[in-house]
């Protein structure tokens, strides 16, 4: 994740499902195509609901990395 340049990132921690997934659709319909978006989760279920969320919405996960006891979620808007 090195060259990966974030455009927008959100800070979620705190925010209980569906809050950090919302704040990704918020962040998605706001962004621009090529956009490199993150949003940092202390939720448990950001786990498994953000990339479902990002694959079935076709758009890219980037990968995810661990940010003092949450995660980072980093995604491309594909479309």
């Amino acid at each position: 994740m090195e060259n990966v340049v974030i455009t927008k990132e959100s800070d979620a921690r705190g925010s209980f499902c569906p809050g950090p997934l919302m704040e990704l659709i918020r962040m998605v319909r706001d962004a621009e195509v090529g956009d490199v978006l993150a949003v940092i989760s202390s939720d448990a279920g950001s786990q498994k609901d953000l990339p479902a969320w990002v694959a079935k919405a076709k758009h890219e996960l980037l990968g995810q990395e661990d940010v003092d006891g949450a995660v980072k979620f980093i995604i491309k808007k594909t479309h």
